[in-house]
């Protein structure tokens, strides 16, 4: 070779050195304009190597994260034909055989970069026939370094051998550098954000963003016409935890309350800790207030029921609510707030467990929670008795069946009207109990009867939505009448508005009962609009015709076409008739004249006990 040939080839070398080196500094220009802009990490990592790949003309770039636990480097980011980056690479942390983890093991593991300026010779390269698939002939893995610690690397594939000089190496150093900062600069924006609106020790909202979630819940709950409750919660002597074990066992107690309330509210954007001490809890949707109360109740008790163990120590908490509602506490999220606020200091002072910010609802609250323990002492005292209501056949005027009906005979209230307490018992859930009982109390009664050689009607037992609703509803009835006779003489009466809120599952049950023998009555037919198509496909043997219609037809021509075409559709279809408030004879006159089947009311009797019911059958059996 002449020695202007030699020239040449150096000035050549020369002159792709620059090139590259001018890539290098473009691709450094670049990211430091990256990292200016980049908030997020997935956008630094895809960015980084697209700059890489397209400004510094690499044939492929990748960025790996650590993953310690699982001993792995997870590709987070790639650019660039050729090798397959979804799966994890492997790390020797401990560097007892590094020769099988590759470059980015090694680099991370010894904090400096891995140089392979000819990969097809280079045994620490793995993928050599990859490498020459793809025409790649050097590799630079550089560590990515926060704190004296590797978190990652980012290796970069020239399509040259002997690609990386020590001129190079320099630029890319500062490169990973780069990476480095912005990645540690995103780290600390982001648990700077995370502080702003999160607490750090139970993870919660924090009171600025609960604030704000509050805000919106009421735009939404305004719009739509909804109750909404904000309760705020402060723990008992929890400065006197904190001043005696020390405050690492008051966060680790604050961490487990707030696991608690967590596991009891359906959405953690309902929680957070507002203080020290302080918990709020948003209730988003509400019935009443009494809902709103057991639900208080409920919460305390399944928080601060159990212990709480802390170290070697168990210790029994309590706490204190605060009940605001809206919209009558407040319409907006700052005086609901402060209203809350008020309600708690209110229950401090007390002693109450919880009160609400608004007297009214206190008093209500209470007079129904001591209502709701008197049915429970009234259930364990055997209080309830059933009166019995007679169902009378228009043409002979005999006693045909029975409707039981639920009375409570309180020790200290006397008798209360039904519509004092089943309302509540449904509420309460303590319907089940009770309904179960009635259909017991109803079977032995009915056994009563036929026993004493009597014509025993069958007696109708109500059924509430609660009971309906209930997966083991067909046992339940069938574990409640078996004492009773057999075949058995009790029937069901269920609203025709409980039927079609699930008219399918209704439909099975229902058949399941009629199985067992039991009749079933659609009560206060013509109130809840049901399909005529579904009441042909109902396994019921009566219609009973709601009392407003009777009471009003006399005088009311749409009432008279309405009870005349009930009765009419009903023998259409089989069933039998019964008009229930049957309160004149003029009534039951023009019952018979529309050819009804069957009257209720006070025309022949009110409901009445046992006893009564049992002479008015033996005067019948007599004459």
């Amino acid at each position: 070779m002449s020695a202007m040939d030699h020239a040449f080839d150096l000035m050549q070398a020369q002159r792709e050195k620059i090139t590259r080196l001018t890539r290098v500094h473009a691709v450094l220009s670049a990211i430091k304009g990256l990292i200016v802009r980049a908030r997020e990490r997935e956008e630094l990592y895809r960015e980084v190597c697209r700059i890489a790949v397209e400004i510094g003309g690499f044939q492929i770039a990748w960025l790996g994260i650590v993953d310690r636990e699982a001993m792995q480097v997870k590709p987070v980011g790639w650019q660039g034909a050729g090798l397959d980056f979804s799966q994890s690479i492997p790390l020797d942390l401990n560097g007892i055989v590094p020769e099988r983890y590759g470059l980015p093991g090694r680099a991370i593991r010894e904090r400096r970069p891995m140089i392979a300026n000819d990969l097809a010779h280079d045994s620490r390269f793995l993928l050599k026939k990859e490498a020459r698939e793809r025409g790649v002939g050097s590799l630079a893995v550089l560590p990515l370094v926060i704190a004296d610690k590797a978190i990652g690397v980012i290796a970069l594939y020239a399509g040259e051998v002997g690609f990386f000089d020590e001129e190079e190496m320099k630029l890319l150093l500062d490169l990973a550098g780069d990476i480095s900062f912005a990645l540690d600069h995103i780290e600390k924006t982001a648990k700077l954000d995370y502080l702003a609106y999160y607490d750090a020790v139970t993870g919660l909202a924090n009171r600025t963003l609960f604030h704000e979630r509050l805000k919106q819940f009421l735009a939404a709950a305004g719009r739509e016409q909804r109750k909404l409750a904000l309760t705020i919660l402060e723990v008992e002597r929890f400065k006197t935890i904190n001043d005696t074990l020390g405050w690492e066992a008051g966060d680790a107690l604050l961490k487990q309350i707030a696991d608690r309330l967590t596991r009891l509210a359906p959405d953690n954007t309902w929680l957070a800790r507002i203080g020290a001490d302080h918990f709020a809890i948003m209730v988003p949707d509400i019935q009443n207030v009494d809902d709103l109360a057991r639900l208080a109740e409920h919460r305390l008790k399944q928080c601060f029921g159990p212990p709480f163990r802390i170290g070697e120590s168990e210790l029994r908490m309590a706490a204190k609510l605060g009940i605001a509602v809206f919209p009558v506490d407040g319409g907006d999220a700052g005086i609901l707030f402060r209203n809350a606020e008020v309600a708690l200091k209110k229950a401090k002072a007390s002693g109450d467990r919880y009160l609400f910010y608004t007297q009214a609802m206190n008093e209500r609250v209470a007079e129904n929670m001591a209502m709701e323990n008197k049915l429970r002492q009234a259930l364990e005292r055997a209080e309830f008795v059933l009166h019995y209501q007679p169902k009378v056949d228009l043409e002979t005027r005999s006693i045909v069946g029975v409707e039981a009906l639920i009375r409570w005979q309180s020790r200290e209230l006397g008798l209360v009207p039904p519509n004092k307490f089943i309302p509540l018992m449904e509420e309460t859930g303590l319907i089940l109990p009770v309904g179960a009982w009635a259909l017991k109390r109803a079977s032995l009664d009915h056994r009563s009867w036929v026993d004493r050689g009597l014509m025993a009607p069958r007696a109708a037992v109500n059924v509430s939505s609660i009971q309906l609703r209930q997966r083991d509803f067909v046992g339940s009835v069938e574990q409640a009448i078996m004492d009773g006779v057999a075949p058995t003489g009790i029937d069901l009466e269920i609203t025709e508005s409980l039927i079609m809120e699930d008219i399918q599952a209704s439909i099975e049950k229902l058949k399941a009962v009629r199985g067992l023998g039991v009749s079933i009555a659609i009560d206060d037919f013509g109130t809840g609009y049901s399909s005529l198509g579904y009441l042909a496909r109902l396994p019921v043997q009566t219609i009973k015709i709601d009392r407003s219609f009777i009471i009003t037809m006399l005088n009311n021509a749409g009432a008279m076409t309405l009870v005349s075409s009930i009765i009419s559709l009903a023998h259409s279809l089989g069933l039998r008739v019964v008009a229930e408030g049957v309160d004149a004879e003029e009534q039951a006159r023009m019952l018979r004249q529309l050819r009804c089947d069957e009257m209720q009311g006070f025309l022949f009797s009110r409901p009445v006990p046992f006893d009564q019911l049992t002479a008015l059958l033996t005067v019948g059996a007599e004459v």
